[in-house]
């Protein structure tokens, strides 16, 4: 199959959407399908107000159009509702392409900790760009319950996945580790103001704390957590080793559509404290991980938990699955294509 994706956020941007969007790329060119990718890197852009590490790529429908008559895809995913989606998406309604969406972020709940406005503001926007689609891919039941009651139906399960050849319980532990006081409590995601990271980082369970990753809130949020040891983004067998050698993944933020994070955690072994929230309560079956509105009693509950347990819930994850979930939804788009040619 030919298969258009287009998004907003690729490398060498660091987010669970970026993660999911490379893993299923390159599981479907393995499996034979062409691909067309359409990307911020391929276009001049500017940055995002507020967020900097964001670049948001200068184009027009017309520009995003003529690449794709010329691929001639049998399917089009539209990933993201930024520049690159809004225009691809005026395109393909211009021309009868039917296409598919994914909702990746809580964008209402999102804007409204940027900007202090209420999230309802926000949901008409989401509302027009997704109406259109002949499917909207989403990654929990929580969110699938969330869109239908913003009068989006036709939405399909796409879950995630897990590198299992990198992420499991015998990755090396960080040199840092061994300075630590236990228990060490981990987070690991983006450094930005809608994940929530304060509410970990004043948390008042003992230990030590570790954040992995970096943006915007970091140097505000050093300053403000001396005690706390930003390490800045890692990845691959170095990451694996992180989660591995934590005692406690903290999984802050009340705003994500899924925590990709949460699942690698989990297939090292290591529990997860999280609020009672949308994703955790998808993702963290009973004995994996711990919820509470209070977060120092979510983490002093998954401290208790069997780290097999743990083990068994994050490998029940892949990236084949979720490839093959991708595709199926795929299909009904192409089929419709082809009837059109």
């Amino acid at each position: 199959m030919k298969i258009a994706i287009i998004t907003d956020a690729w490398a060498p941007q660091v987010n669970g959407v970026v993660r999911t969007l490379t893993a299923v790329t390159e599981r479907l060119r393995a499996l034979g399908h062409e691909l067309l990718v359409i990307s911020p890197d391929q276009y001049a852009s500017i940055p995002c107000p507020s967020y900097p590490e964001i670049r948001l790529a200068l184009t027009t429908r017309f520009g995003i159009g003529a690449r794709l008559s010329e691929f001639a895809p049998d399917a089009v995913h539209i990933a993201t509702e930024g520049p690159l989606g809004i225009a691809a998406r005026r395109f393909c309604l211009d021309h009868g392409y039917p296409f598919t969406t994914a909702y990746h972020t809580q964008f209402p709940d999102y804007l409204a900790r940027r900007t202090g406005l209420p999230a309802a503001m926000f949901w008409p926007f989401i509302r027009w760009f997704h109406a259109p689609a002949h499917a909207i891919l989403v990654s929990t039941e929580t969110v699938r319950q969330q869109l239908r009651e913003q009068g989006l139906g036709q939405v399909v399960h796409w879950g995630r996945g897990v590198d299992l050849g990198c992420f499991g319980p015998h990755a090396p532990r960080p040199a840092l580790y061994a300075e630590l006081a236990g228990p060490i409590q981990l987070y690991v995601g983006r450094v930005a103001v809608e994940k929530n990271i304060e509410a970990f980082l004043s948390s008042r369970h003992p230990g030590s704390k570790v954040v992995v990753g970096d943006g915007p809130a970091r140097e505000a949020l050093s300053r403000a957590y001396p005690q706390a040891h930003f390490v800045g983004a890692q990845s691959g067998a170095t990451l694996a080793g992180y989660y591995a050698g934590a005692d406690v993944f903290v999984f802050p933020s009340r705003t994500d559509t899924f925590g990709l994070v949460m699942i690698e955690a989990l297939a090292c072994g290591t529990p997860v404290a999280a609020y009672p929230v949308s994703g955790p309560l998808d993702v963290l079956v009973p004995g994996a991980g711990a919820m509470d509105d209070d977060l120092d009693s979510a983490i002093a509950a998954a401290l208790r938990l069997n780290r097999a347990d743990c083990l068994r819930a994050g490998r029940s994850f892949t990236w084949e699955a979720s490839t093959r979930q991708f595709l199926q939804a795929l299909v009904p788009i192409a089929s419709r294509l082809a009837l059109a040619a």
